[in-house]
């Protein structure tokens, strides 16, 4: 299915493109639905030289280690863009992606992509600055489970994760607005099931957690304090 002219506009790289710089990129561009578990790509997999971008739903990224360990790098929300190394690598998918939910992802030849920053270079700074905070995450990720201890790095996990434009905010506090399953938390900070429960008891006064993977941010100055590894 073709993408249409909104669904082009909500990707975040393409928010500044007029209309008609849009339309010159719809024909070059498709839409797929992918139900709940399905998997977009396998971590080695040849991709096809194109721009994915989420725009509906939400995709889990994750690399398995060689004892079948699954850590999780990063859950995608609407508008994010992944599997950089399909236009500008080795066109090897570096993690696996899977639908958290039923999603819709857009894709983009990379030809017409190339000819769309030709004419508008804005593009390809937006995309830099995407894949640059990619990078610093995953540096603070691999220093933080060195040397951080796990209330620290759960802290900041639930800080990033509230970093998003139009976070709801109720009575009790900041909603995230993609919810965190506790399996979820524990693969991507490098903790067990067991340690994730326990680090939410002690965090109750400051962060809600409920069924489903719902979580409100009670106290932010007392979650910044723990982020800062002044706290608790």
């Amino acid at each position: 299915m073709k993408a249409t002219l909104d669904q082009l506009a909500s990707i975040s790289i393409f928010t500044q493109l007029q209309p008609e710089q849009l339309t010159r990129l719809q024909p070059h561009s498709v839409v797929q639905t992918y139900q709940t578990g399905e998997i977009i790509s396998h971590e080695g997999d040849r991709l096809s030289p194109r721009l994915y971008a989420l725009i509906a739903g939400l995709l889990r990224v994750s690399k398995t280690a060689s004892n079948g360990k699954e850590t999780i790098l990063r859950t995608l929300a609407n508008g994010d863009i992944f599997a950089a190394p399909a236009l500008f690598g080795n066109g090897i998918a570096p993690a696996t992606v899977i639908a958290e939910s039923e999603v819709q992802v857009l894709m983009v030849d990379r030809v017409a992509l190339l000819a769309a920053i030709q004419e508008n270079p804005e593009i390809a700074l937006h995309m830099m600055a995407v894949f640059n905070q990619r990078l610093q995450q995953l540096h603070e990720m691999v220093h933080g489970l060195v040397s951080e201890r796990a209330i620290v790095r759960l802290a900041r996990l639930i800080q990033y994760a509230a970093e998003v434009p139009g976070m709801p905010v109720s009575q009790q506090g900041i909603c995230l607005r993609q919810p965190l399953s506790y399996y979820e938390i524990a693969r991507s900070i490098g903790i067990t099931y067991e340690e994730c429960v326990r680090l939410f008891k002690q965090l109750k006064p400051i962060v809600s957690y409920r069924r489903g993977g719902k979580i409100t941010i009670l106290d932010w100055e007392g979650l910044e304090a723990i982020a800062r590894g002044s706290g608790n």
